[in-house]
């Protein structure tokens, strides 16, 4: 468990609270820096993989930032503002988690001098956020702009992007799903923009055991649900679909309803009428011409029995998130109630209807649509292990082939994004007057921490090829094409080698990491709310202060 330092009890008196703010600083870089030490050794292709045991006592071997951080049991609150970095990253763009936090530990590291020489933390911030908006101006003037509809051309950059992970060495196929399947969930808004929206309309489905060779992005749908009878069609052609989100059961009364029967007449008039309302409301799909039911709810064995007669097929208990996927694909409109069932909510967008067996599951198949909006994606592979690994790497594919899409733009990969801004900023930083300039400048140095952990994690000459990069990004013009080969640990052309980044990633990777390193150096105290004995309030006696209004740090030195 990473604890913060050791600190006492803090007293708030005028002459002790300037140097608790120090400490507290101090305290909070240092935390910082050792999160990023963490996720370090992962970055780049010759990446190190890392072991984590989860609570439950499962293993899990990975090499995906955010997936190591979410595992990492911290109790410093700086510690933990750091991991949420790398979360944050995730939920925007999807990639770059490892970049932000190791990025974000740097650029509190360069601080610390400043803070030791008693440079103001808002002097030091004004700098970084200077640094940072021009920065994010470099960031577009070197971004090269990139035709989207070339598919070969997209599936190379997704490739070069994950290239760093396990799936790497099954070649493009990873990066060809990724391209399809975000493609296919892409819909055109009227201003122009694109909504892609991968994480509710690609939906992953993952089965143990076949050969890897048999993942394939489907034209439609697959879940994984049989008929509710056995005797109901499992093969339909052009199927006319329609999707509920209501029970086809008689509605039950409210808790504590009792009926006293006395007659066995009555009896008979109770069951009559059950199956009436169920009559009526298997009669209401029937009649908009229906071949085949999908309902959240549950269905009973009367309504199974009425719609089998007419050659319905019907699905049960299907998830929310499936259900708004089906009516992409068929064209249906998902109804509440059955009596407002019309022919226009009928879905006839889907060629096939199948039911498979694949081991002991049955799987049905909505395939074959026009133009689908939503899509599965079908994982194989020997066992769970390497398919949650795969998996975690077709997600990473994804979000750069959907931020390839949206933001058709990209910029030099192996670093060279990196030195090329270090390089413009220290030009830059000659011309700020004032002690500003150095927090400036820190940012540049920060900013090299990309290539220089690139080149040590695959076991180049650290000093030797950070200083030829240094000297080829001096040079104006092509300059800012020279990075690092991740696998040889050379100093390449990456234009050439084809090594690139998504703009929308590193955008938000300098964003993230300068604005999160600013917010903690503006921290000068961290006080608990938590007391020692009696709970919230610090322990003091009822109806009086704590003496001297002690208030409790974290990093107490009695917490072990």
């Amino acid at each position: 468990m990473i604890r913060p330092q050791a600190a006492p009890v803090v007293v708030l008196r005028q002459n002790t609270k300037r140097e608790q703010g120090r400490k507290a600083q101090l305290a909070n870089i240092q935390a910082g820096k050792t999160i990023a030490d963490i996720v370090r050794t992962t970055l780049g292709p010759k990446s190190m993989l890392k072991m984590l045991l989860d609570p439950m006592g499962g293993i899990v071997m990975t090499n995906d930032g955010n997936a190591i951080l979410r595992e990492v049991d911290v109790a410093h609150p700086a510690a933990k503002s750091m991991i949420e970095l790398s979360r944050s990253q995730d939920e925007e763009v999807g990639d770059g988690t490892t970049s932000v936090v190791v990025l974000a530990g740097e650029m509190l590291a360069v601080a610390e001098p400043f803070l030791e020489r008693n440079m103001h933390p808002t002097i030091i911030v004004a700098g970084y956020i200077q640094a940072l908006d021009d920065a994010l101006k470099i960031l577009s003037e070197i971004a090269t702009p990139i035709d989207a509809s070339d598919d070969k051309r997209l599936t190379e950059i997704v490739h070069t992007c994950i290239d760093t992970k396990f799936s790497a060495r099954w070649g493009n196929m990873i990066s060809d799903l990724a391209v399809k399947a975000a493609k296919c969930v892409t819909i055109e808004l009227p201003n122009g923009k694109k909504e892609i929206d991968i994480k509710r309309y690609a939906k992953v489905e993952k089965i143990p055991g076949g050969d890897f060779d048999e993942c394939a992005v489907l034209n439609g749908v697959m879940l994984n649900k049989d008929v509710t009878h056995p005797k109901m069609r499992r093969i339909i052609k052009n199927p006319k679909v329609v999707l509920l989100d209501c029970n086809l059961e008689y509605k039950k009364g409210e808790s504590q309803t009792n009926v006293e029967v006395m007659k066995e007449e009555d009896w008979e008039a109770l069951l009559k009428e059950e199956e009436e309302e169920i009559q009526k409301m298997c009669n209401d799909i029937i009649n908009v011409g229906a071949d085949l039911v999908f309902t959240e709810k549950g269905v009973s064995d009367l309504a199974q029995h009425f719609l089998m007669k007419k050659n319905i097929s019907v699905i049960r208990r299907v998830r929310k998130t499936d259900n708004n996927r089906l009516a992409r694909v068929t064209g249906a409109h998902i109804v509440n109630r059955t009596d407002e069932l019309t022919a226009d909510n009928v879905g006839t967008l889907a060629r096939l209807f199948k039911i498979d067996k694949i081991g002991d599951e049955y799987y049905c198949y909505i395939t074959e649509c026009d133009n689908p909006k939503a899509c599965t994606i079908l994982m194989r592979g020997a066992s769970k292990d390497v398919l949650n690994e795969i998996e975690r790497n077709l997600q990473d594919a994804l979000n750069v082939a959907r931020n390839v899409l949206v933001e058709s733009k990209l910029l030099p990969g192996g670093g060279a994004t990196e030195m090329e801004i270090a390089a413009r900023l220290n030009e830059k930083a000659k011309s700020i007057e004032g002690i500003k300039q150095w927090p400036y400048k820190a940012v540049a140095v920060g900013l090299e921490v990309i290539p220089r952990t690139l080149a040590q994690n695959c076991g180049a000459d650290v000093v030797r090829t950070i200083t030829d990069l240094r000297s080829r990004h001096a040079l104006a013009g092509e300059g800012r094409f020279w990075g690092i080969d991740g696998n040889t640990g050379k100093v390449v052309n990456v234009e050439q080698a084809g090594i690139w980044d998504a703009y929308a990633v590193k955008q938000q990777v300098i964003k993230t990491a300068i604005e999160a390193a600013a917010m903690i150096l503006r921290i000068d105290d961290v006080v608990s709310g938590i007391g020692k004995k009696g709970g919230a309030g610090g322990g003091a006696p009822r109806g009086g202060a704590a003496p001297d209004d002690q208030v409790e740090a974290f990093g107490d030195s009695r917490d072990g």
